[in-house]
């Protein structure tokens, strides 16, 4: 009766940690595909916005959202009390002949004004607080996001020179609803450079870096959104990233995460 009852106990175990490792996968991916589609927006509206608006010494900076099924590029001014000067809209396809541009000056929404809010305070830690780091040839990007009643700024290191994929050397800041600075996380305990070059009769179809213990078992967000970024460039199909539990395989032509154990990952590439 006790060793059926150990039995029924294990295998409920087993099941609550299968659901929870399928939500957190879920999360993940969830949240990897929104930093994505803000980067999207951010990519092509700075490009269509500069082209557009001509007086660039009042240009303050930017930030991206997602609005239903379409994303914003949001330019604001350089003024002590910013307004927006600008907006770059896409649909879901992020073609630059079907986006629209509203050059008329007007105010911050509530929700825009939020994500100005959190961007700001993430600029200024970033130039206060030694944890963040910088270097050659990269530059740190802000990912403002609110959602699921969540404040966060993510920062991302991106390359200034083609050829190169930069994972790591990223950050999470946390807000609360006064838009405050509650925490500040590393997530990658290092920078890592990726070359993929534009050699194209030695293309590498594959990446694959490590994580330690204190980034976590599964791939992470920033992971996925730089992956997404760059595998139409790179030629990439898997992203491989091993941590000591498990092993995310991101396939780069479905833009889907699959998890193995590490123990079933080896096995399998050992036949």
């Amino acid at each position: 009766m006790k060793k059926a009852l150990l039995i029924i106990l294990l295998c409920s175990a087993n099941i609550f940690a299968q659901k929870d490792l399928k939500q957190k996968i879920a999360e993940v991916v969830q949240e990897g595909k929104m930093l994505y589609r803000s980067e999207m927006a951010s990519w092509y509206g700075t490009d269509l916005f500069l082209e557009k608006y001509k007086n660039h010494d009042n240009i303050g900076g930017y930030f991206s959202y997602q609005e239903g099924d379409n994303a914003k590029c949001v330019f604001f001014s350089k003024d002590e009390n910013p307004k927006v000067i600008g907006t770059i809209l896409f649909d879901n396809t992020y073609h630059i002949e079907k986006a629209k541009s509203e050059l008329a000056e007007r105010a911050f929404s509530k929700n825009e004004n939020d994500l100005y809010q959190i961007r700001k305070k993430a600029l200024e830690a970033i130039t206060t607080d030694t944890i963040f780091k910088t270097y050659n040839n990269s530059s740190l990007n802000l990912i403002p996001i609110i959602a699921n009643n969540e404040k966060k700024v993510y920062v991302l290191t991106g390359p200034s020179k083609t050829g190169v994929v930069i994972f790591g050397n990223d950050y999470l800041l946390t807000f609360n609803d006064k838009n405050e600075l509650k925490s500040t996380k590393i997530l990658h305990a290092n920078i890592i450079p990726v070359n993929f070059g534009d050699d194209k009769e030695n293309v590498q179809i594959a990446s694959m870096h490590s994580h330690l213990p204190r980034t976590g078992d599964l791939i992470t967000a920033t992971d996925i959104c730089t992956t997404m970024l760059y595998e139409k460039f790179t030629g990439w199909e898997t992203v491989y990233v091993t941590s000591r539990e498990y092993v995310s395989i991101w396939n780069c032509k479905t833009d889907e995460l699959n998890v193995l154990t590490t123990e079933a990952f080896e096995k399998i590439s050992k036949k």
